[in-house]
């Protein structure tokens, strides 16, 4: 349906501008043709005659090209040849008339936005996997987008900048993103970015603007039922709102950030290995942050502002707030607040000599390079964090002295990239910040001895008859499968793959860090941390019947038919391992 519409549209744009130059087109033609075989000749012999409907036609045919032939049939008489000036100065108009509208087509911006729009749709359809939709291509939509294209997956790009569509054009992609400039919110823009498509496995709405993005996450809520989507909303109404409307995960940018800055100073291994595991750059599991306790100056109270303080009051840390306009600060003790921009005299009053940290949180890049900058000078010992608003900035950030660079847009990038294709690791990660620091130490060397250095990739292997068909035959021939059993390596069984469980999805139950004898049943899902290499030689197994018996028994069945006719003569105890 979203074919022909995209086509009819065209369609009807092209006839709207081009019916009447094609209808003077025609008349022109058709007077010079009627005119032409009307007008007396003569004959080799002298004798009178009139040129054909299919001469005249030819005749005007090859003069539109400007390419001469002569005169056919016979030579012109001069009534003839006067006829053929009128003819070529009265085209010559009728052409230059047609050619004006055709560029005028061309240029219109109806036009150019139904062709958009109906390659978008085409190229969308061209897409034989499954995929997201990434309604927004700001910061947060091109990290994001960024993400998908590393990880493998495809993505749609809906925004209504055009500048950013043209920058999707220019970005070395290993998949084909289609970009589309256009309002995400409006109904026929989901159909054709594929909504409806059985292979949308989400819709991602990052917007700038609250209302917008639940705009979008309510019409493709009716659109496609079945389709996950993913709200960002900075607002506590519409988070709200969000809520009655059903089976959409929303992300609250600020509160994301303020759940990331906490964990960094006050569980600062789990900081590490989230960042880690998201595949931050320069970051190791061997030199976490360790950030000095004592009182924090915020320098900024906006809604991340107010955030990060409540986040840092609930470990009982004492803070200091400076900003020029104290809106929603009406509440806050007079020593925990400072009225004014941020400059030498306002860091002195805050307790710069004496604080443990600085936090330049506001909304100008430029602003908190110079907090550091300040901040740095009167206290050379002080931890200074940064927030970073825009992305292009980040050489900027690079070089600057600071402890920790925080980029809500990276941060949110990261966050709904876990829930998008990892989503047991947000509660693996919870589970780690709540419950367990023992575990989480122990998580943190058995990765660090798993992988040494290699970066970590994460996926997620189901066991079912689709993507395991050879773990659902094994299990239905009775043989019990343990996590350990696919984790082994073909070459060696006895030698484990570079990956470790990080959790497994089991009847409804979330179960952290598995153990490796852990019987596998129909229907599990288990998150692994390890190397790419590791994840090939684990999916091949799990397709493959006789290698993954090999690794469950240690033995190797023949193959062929006469092989397995020999089998049957020998005694099982003949039955040999596999070759290494």
């Amino acid at each position: 349906m979203a074919k022909t519409s995209d086509l009819d549209r065209v369609t009807a744009i092209v006839l709207r501008f081009m019916r009447a130059p094609i209808l003077v087109l025609v008349a022109v033609y058709a007077i010079a043709l009627i005119g032409m075989v009307l007008m007396p000749g003569r004959d080799a012999a002298g004798n009178p005659a009139h040129m054909s409907f299919f001469h005249a036609f030819y005749f005007l045919t090859y003069t539109a090209t400007t390419t001469g032939f002569g005169e056919l049939p016979h030579p012109f008489t001069d009534a003839q040849r006067v006829w053929a000036i009128i003819c070529l100065y009265i085209s010559v108009v009728a052409w230059l008339y047609a050619v004006a509208s055709i560029i005028g087509l061309v240029r219109n911006p109806h036009f150019i936005q139904a062709v958009a729009e109906r390659r978008f749709a085409r190229g969308v359809r061209r897409i034989a996997e499954p995929f997201f939709i990434v309604c927004g291509f700001g910061d947060t939509g091109s990290l994001l987008t960024r993400g998908l294209d590393d990880a493998g997956r495809s993505a749609v790009v809906i925004d209504r900048d055009p500048e950013r569509i043209k920058a999707l054009a220019l970005r070395d992609y290993r998949k084909t993103v289609p970009g589309l400039c256009a309002d995400a919110s409006a109904p026929s823009h989901l159909i054709a970015a594929g909504v409806k498509s059985p292979r949308c496995e989400a819709v991602v709405a990052l917007t700038q603007d609250d209302e917008i993005n639940v705009k979008i996450a309510v019409m493709a809520r009716l659109l496609n039922p079945s389709v996950r989507v993913v709200c960002l909303s900075t607002s506590l109404l519409r988070g709200e709102y969000l809520e009655t409307i059903g089976s959409v995960d929303k992300v609250n940018p600020f509160d994301t950030f303020a759940k990331w800055l906490s964990t960094a100073l006050y569980a600062p291994l789990l900081h590490t290995l989230t960042d880690w595991l998201s595949g931050a750059r320069g970051v190791t599991l061997h030199n976490p942050l360790c950030p000095p306790m004592g009182t924090w100056i915020l320098c900024g109270y906006g809604r991340m502002g107010q955030r990060l303080r409540k986040s840092l009051r609930a470990h009982g840390v004492h803070t200091v707030i400076i900003d020029p306009d104290m809106e929603g600060a009406e509440d806050l003790p007079d020593e925990e607040k400072v009225l004014g921009y941020t400059n030498r005299e306002t860091l002195r009053a805050a307790g710069i000599e004496q604080a443990a940290g600085v936090v330049a949180a506001t909304d100008s890049d430029s602003d908190n390079l110079g907090i550091m900058l300040t901040a740095r000078s009167l206290n050379r010992k002080v931890c200074i964090i940064v927030r970073q608003n825009h992305h292009e900035n980040q050489l900027a950030f690079n070089a600057a002295d600071a402890d920790l660079i925080m980029q809500p847009s990276l941060v949110t990038a990261r966050s709904i990239l876990f829930l998008l294709l990892s989503p047991l690791i947000q509660p693996f990660l919870d589970y780690l910040r709540q419950h367990h620091a023992t575990l989480l130490v122990d998580v943190i060397r058995e990765l660090r001895e798993t992988l040494a250095d290699s970066p970590p990739y994460l996926w997620t292997t189901w066991i079912t008859e689709a993507h395991a068909p050879a773990v659902a035959m094994l299990q239905a021939q009775g043989h019990v499968i343990t996590v350990q059993d696919i984790m082994r390596d073909p070459l060696d069984r006895e030698r484990r793959l570079a990956c470790v469980p990080l959790a497994l999805q089991q009847g409804g139950n979330t179960i952290m860090k598995p153990e490796y004898k852990k019987d596998l049943r129909p229907g599990d899902e288990i998150l692994f941390c390890g190397t790419p290499h590791a994840q090939r030689v684990m999916d091949a197994a799990l397709n493959n019947r006789y290698t993954l018996q090999y690794l469950v028994t240690g033995l190797q069945e023949p193959r062929g038919y006469l092989m397995r006719r020999l089998a049957h003569r020998r005694p099982q105890r003949d039955a040999v391992p596999l070759q290494r």
